[in-house]
């Protein structure tokens, strides 16, 4: 199975990059774009099936490792293959 992880700031913590990247947007002419957010995105395949137990490790695993729970949020998808 693929799975990808979104890991983004929370909306509570500011965002440099994204400021950067939307008054760039701006200074280019694109004046109805606002809020803009700059994240990661992280793939990998895992073997097995789509269960409960793997939902919680691949849980553990964005806490852990893949995002600092203090400043980021995390979501991920699973597509079966």
């Amino acid at each position: 199975m693929k799975v990808t992880v979104f890991v983004s700031p929370k909306a509570t913590v500011l965002d440099p990059q994204g400021a950067a990247v939307e008054q760039a947007m701006k200074s280019l002419g694109h004046q109805d774009f606002a809020g803009v957010r700059v994240g990661k995105t992280v793939t990998f395949e895992v073997t097995g099936e789509d269960t409960p137990e793997l939902r919680e490790k691949l849980d553990q695993l964005c806490d852990g490792l893949l995002s600092n729970p203090v400043i980021e949020d995390y979501r991920f998808e699973i597509e079966p293959g």
